[in-house]
C-alpha cells in the first residue's frame, strides 16, 4: 500500500535529506536515488526500510516490488521530492536501507582488492563497478576510506556495491599478513624501479592487489610488506593512471 505524504516534515522523511554524500548512522542506514540503482539493490536482499517514489516508478517496476518486503513506500511527486530531499534531483525514486554487515578475512574470495587509504567516493564507486564486472568480489577498506555503500560511492557503482563483500580493517599491516599466512600473495600497485610490469606479472590462485592513495599512493613501510610490486607500462612523461582506470587495468590481468 503506498503512503501519500501529508507533512513532509515527518522523522521518516527526515534522513532522505540529512544523509547526503558520505554519511552513515550507527544502525547502517544509507540513502540510494535513481530506479537503476534502487531496483539493483531490492533484488539483493538488503534491508529496506521505505522507498520515496513517484507514481511512475511504482506503475513501472510494480511486478519488481511486488514480493519485496518494504514496510513503507512513500508516494511523491518530483516537484515534492525536491522539497524533502532539499536540492534537485534528475530522477523519480529513493530508498531508505540498512548497508550489510562488513564481512571477516575468512569469508573473502581468492581474489580480493584492497584500498589502502583512497578517499574519493566517486573512485570508490568506480573501483567498485570495475570489480563487479571483472569477477573481483571480495574488497578490503579502511575506516577513511568511502564505504562501497556511501551515497555516492553507491550511485556512480551503479548500484554493484550489492555484488561486492567488504571487510574494513583496522590495522592494513596486520591485514597483509594475515593474508600472506593464509596463502595469499599480496601485490602493491606502485610505480617503482623495481615493480615488474603488469603484462608480465604472474598471479597465482589466490591474491590481493593493494591500490594506494590517490596523490600519495602506497607508503614505503606497506611497500616493505608486500610480496611483489606491479606497475602498468606507460608512455614517457606520464606518471601515473587515475586510481580508478589503474585498478580495472590491474584486475583484467590479474583475472585473466
Amino acid at each position: 500500500m503506498l503512503i501519500k505524504i501529508e507533512n513532509i516534515n515527518i522523522p521518516d522523511l527526515e534522513i532522505y535529506s540529512s544523509l547526503r554524500e558520505s554519511a552513515f548512522r550507527e544502525d547502517g542506514s544509507f540513502i540510494a536515488d535513481s530506479p537503476k540503482v534502487v531496483n539493483l539493490v531490492l533484488e539483493s536482499g538488503v534491508e529496506i526500510k521505505s522507498i520515496l517514489a513517484t507514481q511512475e516508478y511504482y506503475d513501472e517496476f510494480s511486478l519488481l516490488l511486488k514480493d519485496k518486503n518494504i514496510p513503507k513506500k512513500y508516494l511523491t511527486t518530483k516537484d515534492e521530492m525536491k522539497k524533502i530531499v532539499g536540492h534537485k534531483i534528475h530522477h523519480n525514486c529513493m530508498m531508505h536501507g540498512i548497508r550489510p554487515r562488513d564481512i571477516t578475512i575468512e569469508d573473502l574470495s581468492d581474489e580480493v582488492l584492497l584500498l589502502d587509504g583512497i578517499t574519493s567516493a566517486e573512485n570508490v564507486g568506480s573501483i567498485v563497478r570495475s570489480c563487479a564486472a571483472l569477477g573481483v568480489n571480495s574488497l578490503v577498506i579502511a575506516n577513511e576510506t568511502p564505504h562501497p555503500f556511501n551515497r555516492r560511492a553507491l550511485r556512480v557503482s551503479m548500484g554493484y556495491s550489492t555484488l561486492i563483500k567488504t571487510h574494513m580493517h583496522k590495522d592494513i599491516k596486520k591485514s597483509i599478513q594475515e593474508f600472506q599466512v593464509k596463502g595469499y600473495r599480496v601485490f602493491a600497485a606502485e610505480v617503482a624501479e623495481n615493480a615488474t610490469p603488469l603484462s608480465l606479472v604472474k598471479t597465482p590462485g589466490k591474491w590481493v592487489l593493494v591500490m594506494g592513495h590517490e596523490g600519495r599512493g602506497i607508503a614505503d613501510d606497506i611497500l616493505s610488506l608486500c610480496d611483489e610490486i606491479v606497475s602498468i607500462e606507460m608512455q614517457a612523461g606520464v606518471k601515473s593512471f587515475n586510481v580508478g582506470v589503474a585498478a580495472s587495468l590491474m584486475m583484467y590481468k590479474f583475472m585473466n
